[in-house]
């Protein structure tokens, strides 16, 4: 994989539900219940921890390079 995607890629492992944004929201709801209980510091520390984990395991540098800009472009 050379290039970022940008379209909802969400699945479960051994499932066939694609398109259907349900496991995407089962990762949000996720997210949020990690930063349960946490302050702002630990909060930002736990998103910059999990920034890292999730990188490592994408493992492309040009992809990485990718996401990093695309979430730049959408600040407002």
């Amino acid at each position: 994989m050379s290039e970022l995607r940008t379209q909802a890629h969400f699945h479960e492992s051994g499932s066939a539900l694609r398109g259907d944004f349900e496991p995407g929201d089962a990762f949000y709801e996720a997210l949020m219940d990690a930063h349960q209980g946490l302050n702002e510091s630990q909060s930002h520390l736990l998103n910059a921890r999990l920034i890292l984990v999730m990188a490592n395991h994408i493992g492309n540098l040009e992809v990485l390079k990718q996401a990093i800009q695309t979430a730049r472009d959408h600040l407002d």
